[in-house]
């Protein structure tokens, strides 16, 4: 099972992923289009044209985990449109926010680190 914890690097890809691509086509993503090695243990999420579905990378130490949700209705209407860069980080709150169909962009969470005193 994947657990998202707050130290997870999570990297969106900015441009949509063809979703007929598997593990090995969108691990061959991560390096060439996103310059990221995909077993990092780094959590990447790609979208589909229509932007209907998510697909979700991580390398778990022993293999890969693909997840995919795709919506019955409407549409993710957040996604990153920066055509400079090939990727954009969110925190891990901020994804769960984007899997119900919200903007990560409106929430804000705590710290991840704050003084204790």
């Amino acid at each position: 099972m994947i657990q998202l914890t707050p130290q997870m690097r999570l990297v969106v890809a900015v441009e949509p992923a063809d979703f007929r691509r598997g593990i090995d086509g969108l691990a061959r993503l991560c390096r060439d289009a996103l310059a990221c090695d995909p077993m990092s243990g780094w959590v990447f999420v790609f979208r589909n044209r229509r932007a209907t579905s998510l697909k979700i990378l991580v390398y778990d130490g022993q293999g890969f985990w693909l997840c995919q949700k795709r919506l019955s209705r409407g549409h993710f209407c957040w996604w990153p449109s920066d055509k400079h860069v090939a990727s954009k980080t969110l925190a891990a709150h901020q994804l769960q926010v984007l899997l119900a169909a919200g903007n990560p962009d409106r929430v804000q969470g705590a710290p991840l680190w704050r003084p204790v005193g």
